[in-house]
């Protein structure tokens, strides 16, 4: 008589885990490294006579809450189970910009483990301070694990249905459409340049034992490089008038390849997104960005 073991799942009962805080002294290279990889060519990425350095590009926070996401991911994901894993949903806000000299401190937690219909909702909060105990950066980071089944935890929102794209992203017009060229070493200069080392998006072997046909580009470059077009278009491109940047991630982007970002509703302090690539499958959804002031510019539309 042979039995077989139960497949390996994520306990609900992980909600609350806690890592951190993890300590990281920002650079100018850093900042500067990250601003080229997306290839950014406004001389405040790159100012180094500036009282306060380098700019931070407004993703910037996504290179040092890293090591507290990859040390979450240890402590509640059985290692079986991590390749299945996918970026779904980010939400960023930016209390005040990082710079160079800062010494920061960023503490992770799982706040919910939820049921949905393609597997299990992951959702960590990073929390990064400064030297002096002050909030600079606060992030929701949702990963999806692919064909796994929660252990314990009950359905969540969109559980038996597709999650709800905002009404802005789903109908209202397109008012500018702006192209972005995904080179075909993008991921291995993005993985360098932020810090950021997953192998799904620079090892072949990896990425086709998951089974893709070849690495595909980070989630968070593809959302960095959509937050830059749109700041070109509507605010000059001033990093530091971001506040808060929010999307989904519904697709993968291959490289090489052209993705284009897409301005939709405009509000008085925010501006809606997406992305599709050149298929025309969206590859993000549901994009926001929140600015400090109330009255934006003039938009660049055509």
């Amino acid at each position: 008589m042979t039995s077989s073991a139960a497949p390996p799942a994520i306990a609900a009962d992980l909600v609350g885990t806690v890592v951190g805080p993890v300590a990281h002294e920002i650079d100018a290279r850093w900042l500067m490294a990250y601003a080229a990889a997306l290839r950014e060519r406004a001389p405040g990425y790159f100012d180094t006579l500036s009282a306060r350095g380098p700019q931070a590009h407004p993703l910037f926070a996504v290179c040092y809450e890293w090591p507290a996401a990859l040390a979450l991911r240890e402590r509640v994901v059985p290692a079986a189970l991590r390749s299945r894993g996918v970026h779904a949903t980010h939400r960023l806000i930016i209390h005040r910009a990082p710079r160079a000299g800062d010494r920061l401190r960023t503490t992770g937690r799982v706040t919910s483990i939820e049921r949905r219909r393609s597997g299990t909702l992951v959702v960590g909060r990073f929390e990064t301070v400064d030297a002096g105990g002050y909030p600079v950066t606060t992030t929701e980071y949702g990963s999806v694990y692919r064909g796994v089944a929660p252990d314990g935890a009950g359905d969540g929102p969109g559980a038996d249905r597709p999650a709800a794209v905002s009404s802005a992203a789903a109908g209202s017009d397109i008012r500018w459409t702006a192209p972005v060229q995904v080179d075909a070493n993008a991921a291995w200069v993005y993985t360098e340049c932020a810090r950021i080392w997953n192998p799904i998006h620079t090892d072949v072997a990896v990425a086709r034992a998951a089974g893709l046909p070849a690495p595909i580009l980070h989630g968070t470059a593809t959302l960095a490089l959509a937050v830059s077009r749109v700041l070109e278009r509507e605010t000059d491109g001033d990093p530091v008038a971001v506040a808060e940047v929010s999307a989904r991630f519904t697709g993968m982007v291959a490289m090489p390849s052209t993705l284009a970002i897409r301005g939709r509703e405009r509000h008085a302090d925010a501006v809606d997104f997406d992305a599709i690539d050149d298929t025309g499958a969206a590859v993000l959804a549901a994009g926001r960005l929140r600015f400090r002031r109330a009255t934006l510019p003039s938009s660049k539309e055509p």
